[in-house]
């Protein structure tokens, strides 16, 4: 791990990031950190415990002077997007996280770096760590699978917790004070069709589409960002009539609360169409490309002749198939009338696979309304339906409701003014924090996020800014310190 990391200020923080990084984590394969984080609380020789899903709670007892505050929970997530570049050679199972310094920002070589939430956590050991840093009686909340389906925080039973407020670090502007957050739904589509011999007289042809930024599925979903599934299901929309286009395979996206980056797909057409297919393929990538052009000004698509494939999809599935994926939403669906520049409710379209007789499509929906989330679940599965999918909604989870009148809210926004002379936006956001599902079993608690700059998160492309790291550290030990007396 880069010597220079750790020289970074404060020492104790990306020390502690570099430590966690050199542990593989993904989301449902947290065993490695889970046995890491175990370690850590119990060398500390402070109170630590796994729940029966695979939280880690460590508990440290109030410092000195600090006894009559009332007692806190300090959570972050454990597990982080493994997601990386197509031409990286990386495996998230053995390696840690190689990181690198680019002027002012931390960044990972060709993968994500992971600092959702990994900075969180390396704030949180940092204090465990400490003998300075004064604090009420504290429980470090580790919990696992935030990213996939937030099955630790649903798991995390009620009465294990003493804190009376929780302040989580899964914010990522460090100007912000987070009060509410959207919950989501998994909308999965799929079905077998039947495969045909491929037509005679046809060449096939290699689609690939790239080089897009991708990003956070709902922080980054109204950011006009290129979705490579549905970019590439524009390519083939049409040339089924035009050019007698037959579908062997697509493989697209990846992970549900990840914007898709890159797609293939293996097509045939008929052979005395090949010189038009040519001619209205390279028009349409260039109108793509204009239009994508400020955002994604790298993306890359093309084509190449390739062996032609022994099968490909039926001809009436096949159109069924593009029609319904052309049709899905896929971005923002409503923003909200209540908070300015909220996004209420939004789709990804994160997966396509199409291969040997099964098509499945992945999304996840997201939605600080409930009503409005089944909304637009609904009609999502009206749509794949229509095509003959059978469509499963699942890993449902609650949004955070908005507190404005939080205690704890109080705290930190008069804090930050007197820190950085200035006020901090408060804010609900449209990513899937877990303060929603865990206040379900602590509803009386007092729930606070907040956070450094982070970008690019659940893309190779993210980073964390140096400074606000240092930002959010004196801000939390600020917040530390001024946590009011218990009643």
């Amino acid at each position: 791990m880069s010597k220079e990391i750790r020289a970074l200020e404060p020492q104790s923080v990306w020390n502690s990031f570099a430590d966690l990084n050199a542990v593989p984590r993904a989301s449902k394969k947290e065993e490695q950190v889970i046995a890491f984080m175990m370690d850590f609380g119990n060398n500390l020789g402070l109170e630590t415990i796994k729940d029966e899903v695979g939280n880690v709670i460590i508990r440290k007892p109030a410092t000195k002077g600090m006894e009559s505050r009332t007692p806190i929970v300090m959570q972050s997530h454990l597990d982080m997007v493994h997601q990386k570049n197509g031409d990286t050679d990386f495996d998230f199972a053995t390696q840690g996280i190689e990181m690198f310094i680019d002027g002012e920002w931390v960044k990972a070589k060709g993968t994500t770096l992971g600092a959702d939430n990994g900075m969180g956590v390396a704030a949180i050991m940092a204090i465990l760590q400490s003998h300075e840093i004064a604090h009420p009686a504290l429980e470090a909340l580790f919990t696992i699978d935030e990213e996939t389906g937030m099955t630790g925080a649903m798991g995390l039973k009620g009465g294990l917790l003493k804190g009376e407020i929780l302040l989580n670090l899964d914010t990522e502007e460090d100007d912000e004070i987070d009060i509410g957050c959207a919950g989501g739904v998994d909308v999965t589509a799929s079905r077998t069709y039947n495969e045909e011999e491929t037509p005679e007289e046809t060449v096939a042809y290699k689609i690939f589409v790239k080089g897009l930024q991708g990003g956070h599925s709902g922080m980054d979903i109204d950011k006009g960002l290129g979705n490579a599934n549905k970019i590439m299901n524009r390519l083939l929309f049409g040339s089924f009539e035009n050019f007698g286009l037959r579908i062997a395979e697509i493989d697209g996206g990846g992970l549900r609360n990840a914007i898709p980056r890159e797609s293939t797909a293996v097509v045939v057409i008929d052979k005395v169409h090949e010189g038009a297919f040519d001619f209205e393929f390279e028009a349409l990538v260039e109108i793509i490309k204009t239009e994508l052009k400020t955002m994604e000004p790298e993306l890359y698509i093309n084509k190449e002749e390739v062996d032609s494939p022994a099968r490909v999809m039926s001809l009436g599935v096949q159109e069924g198939v593009i029609k319904a994926i052309y049709a899905a939403h896929n971005g923002v669906y409503r923003m909200s009338a209540d908070m300015e520049d909220l996004v209420e409710t939004s789709n990804n379209i994160a997966r396509v696979t199409i291969k040997d007789g099964n098509a499945e499509v992945m999304c996840l929906t997201r939605s600080s309304v409930e009503s409005s989330k089944n909304d637009l679940a609904n009609a999502l599965r009206a749509t794949f339906e229509l095509a003959g999918f059978d469509v499963e909604l699942s890993g449902s989870y609650p949004g955070w409701t908005p507190n404005v009148n939080s205690p704890i809210l109080e705290v930190l926004k008069s804090k930050y003014e007197e820190l950085f002379q200035e006020q901090p936006e408060v804010v609900a956001c449209h990513a899937g924090l877990e303060c929603g599902i865990l206040g379900q079993n602590y509803p009386e608690m007092d729930m606070i996020s907040f956070g450094p700059t982070i970008r690019g998160a659940h893309s190779p492309d993210e980073r964390v800014n140096i400074a606000s790291v240092q930002k959010f550290w004196k801000y939390t030990l600020e917040i530390l310190k001024n946590i009011p007396k218990q009643k």
